[in-house]
């Protein structure tokens, strides 16, 4: 990592807690309502169907929708499932509005914005998420993370793990690859970016990886593929500035 000048970060579940965020809005507006549901279950069904989403345009090609516009359609397709449909009557447009953009305003792991601000003093910081760049700014508003800059899939028409993701954000910093470390909760990420000669940081959060489990993921030196394991963006700055 002696050579790394900038960090990129993923976003949703590295940086922001979305499961506690979306879950208490869901609840609060089924409380208005008068609904109890299981909205765990409501929240990780949207979210798997957004890593399908954007799996399908970055992967297999399909034509690029922005997150927002993905969001708001399987919100759509999950209340007209049979499942959820009985929920669908009883919230307006207004309210279904309103709750899509719940994905703008998450809060962040108890580390994320200190932590952000203790990389900071050395490296460049930045997003590299799937999230547009709307959402992406509202974002940093809302749970205070304090980037430099902002890359989003949207600029490049394309979701991780395409490679022009990484190289485009790469190249806005007017870096090469071994200078700029991916940092992300998902190994997905992490061996994409490793293929493109990217050092990278796998970061440990709660719920967020389900398949390698957590205990299954290594660094390079124990035969894996991240170069450096953490559990928090502090212990991350810890140990750049020990390895400086």
């Amino acid at each position: 990592m002696k050579n790394v000048k900038a960090l990129l970060f993923d976003v949703f579940g590295t940086v922001v807690d979305w499961r506690t965020s979306v879950e208490a809005e869901l609840k609060a507006l089924g409380a208005k309502h008068g609904v109890d549901a299981d909205w765990a279950k409501f929240a990780q069904e949207w979210r798997d169907k957004y890593f399908s989403g954007t799996k399908r345009v970055a992967v297999e090609g399909a034509a690029f929708t922005s997150v927002d516009a993905m969001h708001r359609q399987i919100l759509d397709q999950m209340l007209a499932s049979p499942e959820w449909s009985s929920i669908a009557p009883l919230w307006s447009e207004e309210e279904l509005q309103e709750l899509n953009l719940v994905w703008h305003r998450l809060g962040g792991w108890p580390d994320s914005s200190e932590g952000l601000r203790a990389l900071k003093k050395n490296y460049i910081i930045a997003t590299l998420s799937n999230g547009n760049v709307k959402l992406l700014v509202d974002m940093a508003k809302y749970t205070d993370l304090p980037w430099d800059a902002v890359f989003s899939g949207e600029m490049f028409q394309s979701y991780k793990p395409n490679p022009k993701t990484y190289l485009g954000a790469i190249q806005y910093l007017s870096l090469q690859p071994h200078e700029v470390a991916m940092v992300a909760a998902h190994i997905f990420d992490i061996r994409a970016a490793s293929k493109l000669g990217m050092p990278s940081v796998y970061v440990v959060r709660p719920q967020e990886e389900a398949d390698p489990h957590p205990e299954a993921i290594k660094t390079k030196a124990e035969g894996g593929d991240a170069d450096i394991i953490v559990s928090s963006f502090l212990e991350l700055a810890d140990i750049l500035e020990e390895g400086k």
